[in-house]
């Protein structure tokens, strides 16, 4: 699995990517086909101050391609809002790719 963070207007301290990485194995625990994650840590010189550290993350598995980005005032709170629509995603996405299809019953003869 390939995991890049970067950040833009922001510095990526070992903190932060600690956190990243702590997060998001929470999705390859629940999901092992994961190819590729990329974070793009963000913030905005916005009036609103609610909204302005920006998480964003797209991750490549095995036959998909998913993104999802959560804004918040603090960066912390994002990254958490972030990683549960990705579990969301990932979830959805591994109920699809699973074969639900049960073996039909012997006879008894």
């Amino acid at each position: 699995m390939n995991l890049t963070i970067s950040g833009h207007h922001l510095e990526v301290t070992p903190a932060l990517r600690n956190y990243v990485t702590t997060k998001l194995d929470r999705i390859t625990r629940h999901f092992d086909q994961v190819v590729d994650i990329r974070v793009l840590l963000t913030v905005d010189k916005l009036k609103e101050k609610e909204r302005r550290q920006r998480a964003e993350c797209k991750i490549h598995v095995k036959g998909n391609d998913m993104f999802a980005e959560s804004s918040h005032e603090d960066l912390y709170a994002a990254l958490d809002e972030l990683v549960d629509k990705l579990d969301r995603q990932v979830g959805k996405h591994k109920t699809r790719v699973q074969d639900h299809h049960r073996e039909a019953p012997k006879r008894l003869m």
